[in-house]
């Protein structure tokens, strides 16, 4: 089989399959490794998985009407639209909640996007998935600076503190930051079992030249810090 039948065939092939499979495998790396490269909740693995069960359940759709004459008439759609919905799950499964807000909407976003890549690259819509596979990366990857540097105001970040055993002073904590002008948007509080450890997460607006050096120092000396670690909210 020519490779222009394998890339533009409407029959399902094991060679259509497999370049469409090998395809997906690619196209979901490729987000998967921003995603993994950023330290996110799905990765590189979780990426590939959905991109290649979504393209396997495509190429499903459209096969079996082709195979069984009884089928003929039946709608390749319909387990595409069944994968639409069901993604939904996993994407929650990206969020995590910190007081009043949520962690990994763009996460959980990537994750629909790599859904909809292997539907497409199943169905042999090349161009259209290969451009949406483009213009996801540029967003994923130029425009996180994009926002920082144009909207620093809406950036939140995830600010960690951890406590050896219940030493926690959060008054001291929330008086620093605020004679820093750092705004908290929420806080929560976690005690392992044993009690010999706290940690104290904050959602704070950051303001762009701040000595966080300084900050840190500051805030190790509010109690017996073990640690403190300032994370970007995706």
């Amino acid at each position: 089989m020519e490779w222009s039948e394998v890339l533009s065939g409407t029959i399902i092939t094991t060679q259509v399959a497999a370049a469409r499979l090998i395809a997906a495998l690619v196209a979901g790396a490729a987000i998967g490794l921003e995603r993994e490269a950023r330290r996110q909740t799905a990765g590189l693995r979780t990426h590939i998985l959905i991109c290649l069960g979504s393209t396997l359940l495509m190429l499903l759709s459209i096969w079996m009407p082709q195979t069984h004459m009884d089928l003929k008439n039946g709608d390749p759609g319909r387990i595409a639209a069944q994968v639409v919905s069901g993604i939904g799950f996993l994407g929650a499964g990206a969020f995590i909640k910190i007081g009043n807000n949520m962690k990994g909407l763009t996460t959980a976003a990537s994750i629909w996007v790599a859904a909809a890549l292997g539907l497409a690259v199943g169905a042999g819509l090349w161009i259209p998935a290969f451009l949406a596979l483009i213009l996801s990366l540029v967003v994923l990857i130029f425009l996180e600076p994009v926002e920082r540097r144009f909207f620093p105001s809406e950036r939140f970040k995830l600010l960690q503190i951890w406590y050896d055993g219940t030493g926690m002073d959060r008054a001291a904590v929330f008086s620093l930051l605020k004679s820093r002008e750092i705004p908290i948007q929420s806080v929560d509080a976690y005690q392992s079992v044993r009690g010999k450890r706290t940690r104290l997460n904050l959602l704070v607006k950051i303001p762009v030249h701040a000595d966080l050096e300084s900050l840190f120092a500051d805030i190790r000396k509010t109690g017996k810090v073990l640690k403190v670690q300032l994370q970007e909210k995706y």
